[in-house]
């Protein structure tokens, strides 16, 4: 699953955990993704020393390292994705696209980073990935709106049945977080569930952000008329 931040992407995660056939991975290129950019991240080091830091090793065990359940879930951040990551190998894999609009991912994002860029949001490389091997794309407002609906054309369009543990899970941390949890994972510690959709919720984007939301803007159109949607969301659209 490719997504950028403030996408519901952990909820995502912790939603296929709860399938008794589903193990996930969490965001195994992150540390790689910080020793090549020499970004300052909290628990930068931690999230360094967790993981392995050459790229084309992570995607080698990704792609063709053991896996001890039916199905596995791997959490990715397109922002990652940096040139140095092969792109071959990831053909292997099943794709699938998490987006949502950008206008509320710069007001959540910029809570924890005050400066956010283009980059900071993986939206070219999620974009190019999509090109590449294709794949069902969600969109988090429509998770929210309709759980069951939009996860139930997500599980046929990836051929797995849906399972209703998708819907709620139990509160607190999990052994598959990364070390990175405390510092992003709280909200979805605190969770049981998907939270109520709530369009006019949040608060105003940031004047100095919206040059951003523009560039931001044309990368998410293009991706969002293949968005999967529930029958009865379509019928009403």
């Amino acid at each position: 699953m490719w997504s950028g931040p403030r996408n519901l992407s952990t909820a995502m995660m912790r939603s296929f955990e709860n399938r008794a056939d589903c193990s996930v991975v969490d965001e195994p290129l992150y540390a790689a993704y910080l020793a090549a950019t020499g970004l300052d991240h909290p628990d930068r080091d931690a999230v360094v020393a967790s993981q392995p830091t050459d790229p084309a090793a992570v995607v080698d065990a990704l792609t063709s390292g053991s896996v001890s359940t039916a199905v596995q879930y791997q959490k990715h951040m397109t922002h990652h994705v940096l040139p140095s990551v092969p792109r071959g190998p990831l053909a292997s894999l099943t794709h699938a696209f998490l987006v949502r609009d950008p206008e509320r991912v710069l007001t959540s994002y910029a809570k924890v980073r005050d400066e956010p860029t283009l980059e900071d949001l993986g939206l070219p490389q999620q974009l190019e990935l999509f090109e590449t091997y294709g794949g069902p794309v969600v969109d988090a407002a429509d998770v929210l709106r309709d759980p069951r609906g939009t996860l139930g054309v997500l599980c046929s369009a990836l051929g797995i049945p849906f399972d209703d543990d998708m819907l709620a899970w139990p509160a607190g941390p999990r052994d598959t977080d990364g070390v990175w949890a405390p510092h992003w994972y709280a909200g979805v510690e605190a969770s049981t569930g998907f939270a109520p959709y709530s369009p006019g919720s949040g608060d105003p984007l940031p004047d100095r952000l919206a040059p951003l939301l523009e560039r931001c803007l044309p990368y998410y159109e293009a991706l969002a008329p293949y968005r999967l949607r529930p029958p009865r969301q379509t019928e009403e659209s």
